[in-house]
């Protein structure tokens, strides 16, 4: 999907405290296409709370969060459905359904948000897989996979259509060796397709190998979003 404008743009944004627990402070962040921004953050929750935010999960008091140039509040189901289908994600709290195997889990968010063959969404993914150290997809459910495998498929699963946004929390603790350099590498990719990307860090060691490579570094606290200097 072409854009020249903004892939995601907070104006104001102003989180519901009642409904959310977020600090009703106002929040401004401006990606670009190929922009990368890590954000710092120690509390997983909190960093959770903010990309549900950027997703259009959060019910505001104030001011936008527009993606692809559009406002979430003001899209309907259809819209919200299309929209999020360009959006990949990892999650620490895993989101995995064990009524189906995990290569369901896979793609079926590619399936249920957007109009691509299946053939076509079960090729993209068993490359990921590949990449990612996986000898193809597994077929078991998430709740007999290991927390490295886990990892691996989160991975896969959120690079998987060529996101224009990809909003990745720190699953660095469980991800093994051999896949973070895969991580690191389909960030590039993704990035030089035009995709922008939201990466919440933990601890700097994270990130440290792909340092030079990042435009934006803020750091999210409880009081709101700000800028670090000297990246």
């Amino acid at each position: 999907m072409a854009n020249e404008g903004p892939i995601l743009e907070l104006r104001a944004a102003q989180p519901s405290f009642d409904e959310s627990g977020m600090a009703p402070v106002p929040i401004d962040l401006r990606l670009m296409p190929g922009d990368c921004a890590v954000v710092e953050c120690r509390d997983s929750a909190r960093a959770t709370l903010f990309a549900d935010l950027c997703c259009g999960m959060i019910s505001l008091a104030s001011g936008n969060v527009r993606f692809m140039g559009l406002d979430w509040a003001e899209l309907g189901d259809r819209q919200l459905y299309a929209l999020r289908g360009r959006i990949g994600r990892i999650t620490r709290r895993g989101s995995w359904l064990d009524l189906f195997g995990t290569h369901q889990n896979i793609i079926l968010q590619q399936l249920h948000h957007t109009t691509r063959p299946t053939a076509d969404v079960v090729a993209d993914a068993m490359a990921l897989g590949l990449a990612f150290g996986f000898p193809g997809l597994p077929v078991t459910s998430p709740g007999h996979l290991s927390p490295a495998d886990l990892a691996r498929a989160a991975c896969v699963r959120a690079f998987l259509g060529r996101p224009d946004l990809l909003v990745l929390e720190d699953i660095s603790d469980v991800l093994p060796a051999d896949a973070a350099v895969a991580f690191l590498e389909a960030i590039t990719a993704a990035r030089d397709r035009g995709a922008a990307v939201i990466w919440f860090v933990r601890r700097a060691a994270t990130w440290a190998d792909y340092r030079s490579a990042v435009n934006v570094h803020l750091r999210l606290l409880d009081e709101g979003l700000f800028p670090v200097r000297g990246v």
